[in-house]
């Protein structure tokens, strides 16, 4: 950053010249401050860093791990792939000699000081903050042993462990974590409770959930693909910092593979066992003792998915779940994946932020908050610009992405005062990923969200094979939904951003006769 010619010391003085470290001039004061070692978090640490070669980036994360981007590839204008990585902090500190890393949990935001307190004991200046703190797991109750969320390496590596010694578990949510757990898990009954009529509601609709339900029951493939990321235990770690906090609170949320190299087997021989109910909440938890003494009948794992016969479970279990449908099973331990809450508490107290209806804290469509000088990118932050007709917010690791990158963007443009038009990557809702080891790909307004009924949809489907679902709106498409090997995805991306007219061609936009890609090239 350039300091005023009228300053005295510049920063090449002070390099130089040790003994003025001490007392640095007013314009000096601060440094540019990152809240947050997942992957938004990391994205801005860096990001800063190349721009202010010559400032110290301090990143400050709860997790002696943070997460890191590997194997980049830009698949086509706004889709990208990469895979995320635990990477001892030690490891970003040598690729960037300009960042400082400070292991410690946020105490307290200053922020008409401009200064931010860790749990350490130690205080911050800053110049210049982007809060990239995440969010926390939704758990359906607090302070129950056998109520687990699963958001971080620590809360994964508990799951993996409790699932050795299970027969039955119970999935509660409805979600990308839950969708996978559902599919890898073998050796143990699962019962899944999910509030909506089909699986996968927030990715998919129910012709896609279907397509993906017959992957349930089918067998799997032995062969496991290596897993591409190194792992980094925390073990020792965590002894030294003893229970300061939650696992599940203070770890940033976990890879896009992150269920490879887990040894997701429970104690039956089985693959694949799974029941679905469809429709209801949670009503209640009860514990082993609690559940005598009310002297209510369980169920019994169901036999098959037509014979509707309830038996009486004769099995005792350490805790019961009692359903909004008034049916009761035990089990295990129960996995609470029912979504996550942006992590802004520890950032509240004494500052008057602004926030938006999901409690995240509300960013300007430069990423600022309403507090200057502070910015928010990832989970823990809310969109609340005017969106582009085709993208919305979705807390996904995509977005986490190009929200600390462009926020890194914002910040140095207004460190000089520049202006800077808003990035590509939110014209077009963009993402990929792997669900019951079928490629998905979801664009725009993938499930026609916000449209209304003013709307139509196309559809291709080919058992085991490819979903393809087409959401148009007065002749033109605003939304699809890929599944399996398509190569659709970057015709389709094309079509939504330049909002063609597509009317004249029908039902031949599906045909699979047709050569889509020759039409629009």
């Amino acid at each position: 950053m350039q300091v005023p010619p009228a300053s005295p010391r510049s920063s090449v003085t002070l390099e130089k010249d040790k003994s003025l470290e001490a007392a640095p001039p007013p314009s000096m004061t601060g440094k540019l401050v990152v809240v947050g070692g997942g992957i938004a978090g990391v994205t801005c640490a860096e990001q800063l860093a190349l721009h202010f070669p010559s400032e110290d980036v301090l990143l400050i994360t709860a997790s002696p791990v943070i997460k890191a981007v590997t194997n980049f590839k830009q698949v086509s204008k706004v889709l990208e792939e990469f895979d995320v990585e635990e990477q001892p902090s030690t490891m970003l500190e040598k690729r960037f000699p300009n960042i400082k890393v400070i292991e410690s949990g946020v105490k307290q935001l200053k922020s008409e000081e401009h200064c931010i307190l860790t749990e350490d004991g130690s205080q911050h200046v800053y110049k210049k903050l982007c809060l990239c703190a995440g969010a926390k797991p939704r758990l359906i109750c607090e302070g129950n042993p056998y109520v687990l969320g699963i958001r971080d390496t620590d809360s994964a590596q508990e799951f993996q462990k409790q699932l050795t010694k299970a027969e039955r578990i119970m999935i509660i949510g409805n979600g990308g974590i839950a969708l996978e757990l559902v599919y890898e898990i073998e050796g143990c009954e699962v019962i899944w409770a999910i509030k909506d009529k089909a699986i996968g509601n927030t990715f998919f609709d129910a012709g896609a959930a279907e397509f993906l339900t017959s992957k349930l029951i089918a067998e799997k493939p032995e062969a496991k693909i290596a897993h591409k990321r190194t792992r980094y235990t925390t073990e020792g770690r965590k002894k030294e910092a003893g229970t300061k906090a939650n696992a599940g609170n203070i770890g940033s949320a976990l890879g896009p593979d992150w269920h490879e190299g887990l040894n997701l087997k429970g104690t039956k021989e089985f693959s694949h066992k799974i029941h679905i109910e469809t429709r209801c909440e949670v009503k209640k938890i009860y514990l082993q003792k609690e559940f005598k003494i009310i002297k209510k009948k369980s169920l019994a794992f169901p036999r098959d998915h037509h014979n509707q016969t309830l038996t009486t479970d004769k099995e005792i279990w350490p805790v019961y779940v009692e359903l909004t449908n008034d049916k009761i099973y035990g089990c295990d331990f129960i996995i609470s994946a029912t979504g996550v809450i942006p992590n802004v508490e520890p950032f509240l107290c004494g500052n008057n932020f602004d926030l938006g209806e999901d409690g995240g804290l509300k960013v300007d469509d430069h990423m600022q908050t309403s507090l200057p000088d502070i910015y928010a990118a990832g989970d823990i932050c809310t969109a609340s610009w005017q969106p582009s007709p085709v993208w919305q917010q979705m807390r996904l690791w995509t977005q986490a992405r190009q929200m600390g990158w462009y926020a890194a963007k914002c910040m140095a443009a207004a460190s000089v005062g520049d202006s800077i038009d808003m990035d590509f990557s939110f014209e077009l809702f963009a993402h990929v990923t792997k669900f019951f080891n079928y490629k998905v790909v979801l664009l725009g307004k993938y499930n026609a969200q916000s449209l209304g009924s003013d709307h139509e949809l196309m559809l291709r489907c080919t058992k085991g094979q490819e979903y393809v679902k087409v959401v148009m709106q007065n002749g033109r498409m605003m939304g699809a939904v890929l599944i399996g090997e398509t190569d659709l995805e970057e015709t389709f991306e094309n079509l939504i951003l330049n909002q063609m007219n597509l009317s004249s061609y029908g039902e031949d936009l599906l045909d699979p006769n047709i050569d889509i890609e020759d039409y629009f090239d």
